[in-house]
């Protein structure tokens, strides 16, 4: 225990040294926090029953992946069985798009690493790091990763039933989630609304590295044929890429606007602004709408808007992602997924664990959004269901262009 006390006190002294800008507490809290940490561990190690889970290897790695959970659901400590499974399936990709979930490996077996804001069970917090017990009743825990992508595949609309357990409740859960579709283009609908032909509606499903070019040809058509309003919907977005929002970003801005910070411990902020040159001037009022699957990129594009009191935000809270990560190696094959920046508005505000508040706060039902979801896969669905689809208001579109009408008078 001497040793490991010695070994711990160096790492730590090492880590105040480089860290002394800002902690919320000095070098001498580190040693009474370490020693409980050791004093436990200690503890378990002489007594708990089942000695195959009681190695230092084993005990360390779980409490590392409990510190950096705790941080964000963004940060994680990558374990060597992960690593070397992940080695061992390369093609694979552990994300699964259509329940917003990425699988890992550990000792215990396959588990819940992280969740994408379109998850379906993004709002359950608990599903986050939780072991996979069950796929659908079948028992999951001896599976290999290719086995529980098999059996989490599958098309929008089934049903995967599964069985966690969190390390934040006491006995195992059940989700029963439904497959999403997941969409394959950036720019999903750009038209004139029908009984509102002078407002240009667009939905963006994502931020593509093409796609404000994608969005800057769709207005110059929708405006040559007489929008003069627009709906910018970003509702379901989770995000991409930084630069290609910028570019967005520029035009509906004037060129070198400041509209991103990027702040990090170790440098000064980075300020992103709008491209230098402009095409064709867009000054029309602009809706925004988000809800809670709304997430990065998305909400920095509404909270600069918003900060720059260029267009009305309308919806729901958005998710709350707004950071960078970085994979940093660490040794024994491991290494940690770590947040490293945030985001901010060019007011300052971050998005990040806190999300974007609406203008205009439209909270939507449950029914409501199973029917928005299916609004997008209209064509697939039975006759009584589109009747349905065709009688239903959005009430975020409904409240967009009342803001709109009354912006024109």
């Amino acid at each position: 225990m001497r040793g490991i006390w010695m070994i711990l006190s160096v790492a730590i002294t090492c880590a105040c040294a480089v860290e002394k800008p800002t902690l919320p507490d000095t070098e001498e809290a580190a040693y009474p926090a370490i020693e409980r940490m050791i004093e436990v561990m200690e503890r378990v190690r002489q007594r708990h029953p089942d000695l195959d889970r009681l190695s230092y290897e084993r005990l360390v790695n779980h409490a590392l992946e409990g510190m950096l959970s705790s941080l964000d659901p963004h940060s994680s400590f990558i374990h060597p069985e992960m690593a070397t499974a992940t080695a061992e399936n390369a093609s694979l990709n552990p994300h699964v798009a259509s329940l917003g979930i990425t699988v890992g490996l550990r000792q215990g077996g396959p588990y819940i690493s992280a969740l994408s804001p379109h998850a379906v069970a993004a709002d359950l917090s608990k599903a986050l790091n939780a072991s996979l017990l069950r796929i659908d009743g079948q028992e999951a825990t001896s599976m290999k990763l290719p086995e529980v992508l098999a059996a989490l595949t599958k098309a929008p609309g089934e049903i995967s039933i599964l069985t966690l357990k969190s390390p934040l409740e006491p006995k195992p859960i059940e989700l029963r989630l439904t497959h999403r579709r997941v969409e394959d283009r950036a720019l999903t609908h750009a038209e004139l609304l029908s009984e509102h032909p002078h407002i240009a509606y667009l939905r963006l499903a994502q931020f593509s590295s093409d796609c404000h070019q994608l969005v800057e040809s769709a207005l110059d058509d929708l405006e040559d044929r007489g929008a003069r309003a627009l709906i910018l919907d970003l509702r379901g977005n989770g995000g991409g890429d930084l630069q290609a929002t910028v570019a967005l970003l520029g035009l509906f801005l004037p060129p070198n606007t400041h509209v991103v910070s990027v702040r990090s411990r170790e440098a000064e902020p980075e300020k992103l602004h709008t491209p230098k040159n402009q095409r064709r001037q867009r000054l029309y009022p602009i809706v925004v709408l988000i809800d809670r699957m709304s997430a990065s990129a998305s909400e920095l594009t509404a909270a600069c808007l918003q900060d720059l009191k260029r267009a009305s935000i309308v919806g729901e809270v958005s998710y709350g992602k707004g950071s960078v990560q970085e994979i940093i190696p660490m040794s024994n094959r491991t290494a940690l997924r770590l947040t490293i920046a945030t985001y901010h508005s060019p007011s300052g505000r971050t998005p990040h664990q806190k999300g974007v508040s609406p203008d205009h706060l439209i909270p939507m039902t449950k029914a409501d959004r199973e029917t928005w979801e299916r609004k997008w896969i209209i064509d697939t669905l039975p006759a009584d269901q589109k009747k349905q689809l065709s009688e239903w208001q959005d009430p975020c579109i409904k409240k967009a262009l009342s803001l709109l009408d009354n912006a024109q008078k």
